[in-house]
């Protein structure tokens, strides 16, 4: 968890506990270069960017393969699509225009009405990922005829040490904690892997549904969550930290004002 996410939870008066879930990993360089290459022999009419630590993370890739001018090149000429205000501000900052946004909250809906009025039938469309696809996205542009080409720029696995993550786990079936926040679907998959392993995933679906409140900063976390059996949830009304840190503060007080009165 990065200093900015733990003082959102000590502004509202919590105890931050960190256990890191994920670890990212960079995308082998064959697959960015051959990224380069579509992109240089002019194979993509669109470029869909959905975050922007994605599209951070395609410029230093291509500075890693001294690529740059030609990524910036290529750009250039393909509208760029953006779900969110994140790559909006790395494209602007590199120089490129962006042809469209999806408004808020950011989702895939969004995402999908601004895309409504392009033709993407027969259309070359790179969609960049960071570290975790988007089956429902693919899908749908699929479906529109896109021929697409994908590309995760990070690829998501479990941390090597699983210390903090079993701690995590522990700590929930102990009634260590009050709430617990989700802000990636891996999370919630890795964290019920952990459980699984410790014996401990019965356990843990029971604390989630009872005495732990469960936050969810997006629409992917809330139906991994819900695929796993978590039946509750409070889930941000826009897919930042500081909101769903603020919503759990709001949902873990009420309790406690009820029993005051």
């Amino acid at each position: 968890m990065n200093g900015e996410r733990v003082q959102l939870i000590r502004q509202v008066g919590g105890r931050p506990v960190c256990a890191p879930a994920v670890r990212e990993l960079p995308s082998a360089c064959d697959r960015v270069k051959a990224f380069l290459n579509d992109l240089r022999r002019g194979g993509f009419d669109i470029a869909i960017f959905l975050s922007g630590a994605g599209a951070k993370a395609l410029f230093e890739a291509a500075d890693r393969l001294e690529r740059r001018p030609e990524l910036l090149i290529g750009l250039k000429h393909v509208t760029t699509v953006c779900r969110g205000l994140q790559p909006v501000a790395v494209l602007k900052r590199n120089g490129l225009a962006v042809g469209l946004i999806a408004p808020e909250p950011y989702t895939t809906a969004e995402l999908l009405q601004a895309l409504a009025g392009l033709a993407l039938a027969g259309k070359g469309v790179a969609l960049l990922h960071y570290g975790e696809r988007n089956p429902a996205l693919t899908e749908a542009l699929r479906a529109r005829g896109a021929r697409l080409t994908e590309l995760c720029l990070y690829e998501r696995q479990l941390p090597e040490d699983l210390a903090p993550l079993r701690r995590l786990v522990r700590n929930l079936v102990d009634g260590q904690l009050d709430a617990v926040a989700f802000t990636s679907q891996l999370q919630v998959h890795y964290l019920f892997q952990t459980a699984r392993r410790m014996g401990l995933s019965t356990e843990l679906l029971s604390v989630l549904n009872t005495t732990v409140m469960v936050g969810s900063n997006d629409p992917a976390c809330t139906a991994a969550l819900q695929e796993f059996g978590v039946a509750r949830a409070v889930i941000a009304q826009h897919p930042q930290m500081g909101r769903l840190v603020a919503a759990l503060a709001a949902h873990v007080e009420q309790p406690a004002r009820r029993h005051e009165t």
